[in-house]
């Protein structure tokens, strides 16, 4: 975390993250990945397609978060500063220039359907598996990843990351977050 924070356009703090920080924020999402690839290993796990499935779910959460970096975080305002909660902004400006900031809600908006599979494909491989070949410890997996992809992951961008985003009023996430909390 940086002494001296910078302000946003309200005028109010805005902080800075440390790489372990921003790492913390992604130990959620990095839980997911790796656990949506353990369903997809297990349920394929006396063929070829074990290891086949549950890698290309790891490259698939890999190339999800680039395509995040290089589709939407151009359009933040978090773009190549340690203001970004979860460094994104900081990888995203090797990438691509600095864009619009008022186009930021357009292109979430845009991109994000992109990466919603992850959290849905492991459940709907799983589930079938585990009505026909039950195991409590298969289950266990698979309500782990529910637990993790539908509760701790909002609740950790949407409690910290987001808490302090200068974009908040406009986001789309929040703006979901907000009609389905109130």
């Amino acid at each position: 975390m940086s002494e001296e924070p910078t302000s946003n356009d309200n005028c109010s703090p805005v902080r800075e993250y440390s790489a372990a920080e921003a790492l913390v924020n992604n130990i959620p999402y990095i839980a997911m990945t790796v656990l949506g690839a353990a369903i997809f290993a297990v349920t394929f796990g006396g063929s070829m397609w074990g290891p086949v499935t549950a890698a290309a779910y790891l490259a698939y959460g890999a190339a999800g978060a680039l395509w995040i970096m290089v589709f939407v975080c151009p359009y933040c305002r978090y773009w190549n500063s340690a203001e970004c909660p979860c460094g994104y902004g900081l990888i995203a400006a090797r990438f691509r220039p600095k864009a619009k900031v008022d186009c930021f809600d357009e292109k979430f908006k845009k991109h994000i359907p992109v990466i919603v599979p992850l959290w849905i494909l492991p459940i709907l491989v799983g589930l079938p598996d585990v009505i026909r070949n039950f195991s409590w410890p298969f289950l266990a997996l698979l309500v782990l990843f529910a637990i993790d992809a539908f509760a701790i992951l909002p609740l950790v961008s949407t409690k910290h990351g987001c808490k302090e985003c200068p974009q908040k009023e406009s986001c789309p996430w929040i703006i979901i977050k907000t009609k389905v909390a109130g």
